[in-house]
């Protein structure tokens, strides 16, 4: 049988005997790899194209965008995630006036935080050393280890705005924290009033 195409299509020829179902079953399993395929969500694209050939475009219900390429599947297009509460505090921490948030990006690779922290009892935050702030969650656990520039209130005797973030990553040994948490480093007279995490890593 002939094959028409970059997808050698088969198509029958002169010569081949006349056989209208397989021929057609034969440009159908021919076609089928270069379709858009549908699923309801990752799960089912997991469950369902773990076989999927390579090339192979598959969309999801909310839009979501997988390709099959030789080293996997590549996310060429997800929608933006919702802001996440699942950022963890320490005792005696508490949530300022922007609210916390954590969402991922980029197939789950790229975090972002948001929002500020403050002591429950008003005062301010200040330690010679680390502030442990508090923790992303452990899926969220870089490899390595993270740091971010975190501004800070200047009200007060301190004139610097900024300090130094950093999210412990997995098999971390620190006299602060653990993997996953979020410590403060400040040089600024007396401390500050609260601490914005806004940022962002890679988890690779």
């Amino acid at each position: 049988m002939a094959t028409i195409g970059y997808a050698d299509l088969p198509v029958p020829g002169g010569g081949d005997s006349p056989n209208g179902s397989a021929a057609i079953a034969a440009i159908a399993e021919a076609l089928d790899p270069h379709l858009v395929q549908h699923v309801a969500n990752l799960a089912e694209r997991n469950s369902t194209m773990s076989d999927a050939p390579t090339g192979m475009l598959v969309l999801a219900a909310d839009g979501t965008a997988w390709a099959k390429t030789a080293g996997g599947w590549a996310t060429l297009y997800e929608p933006l995630q919702a802001w996440q509460s699942t950022i963890s505090l320490k005792s005696g921490f508490e949530e300022g006036i922007v609210d916390l948030g954590v969402r991922t990006t980029d197939g789950g690779k790229h975090v972002w935080l948001k929002g500020r922290i403050q002591r429950t009892d008003g005062q301010l935050i200040f330690d010679a050393n680390a502030v442990n702030l508090g923790a992303v969650p452990s899926s969220l656990i870089p490899a390595e280890l993270r740091t971010l520039d975190g501004t800070c209130s200047m009200g007060g005797a301190t004139t610097d705005a900024t300090g130094r973030l950093e999210i412990l990553n997995t098999g971390v040994t620190s006299a602060y924290g653990v993997a996953g948490d979020i410590l403060w480093w400040y040089q600024g007279t007396d401390g500050t009033a609260w601490v914005d995490i806004s940022g962002d890593y890679w988890l690779d």
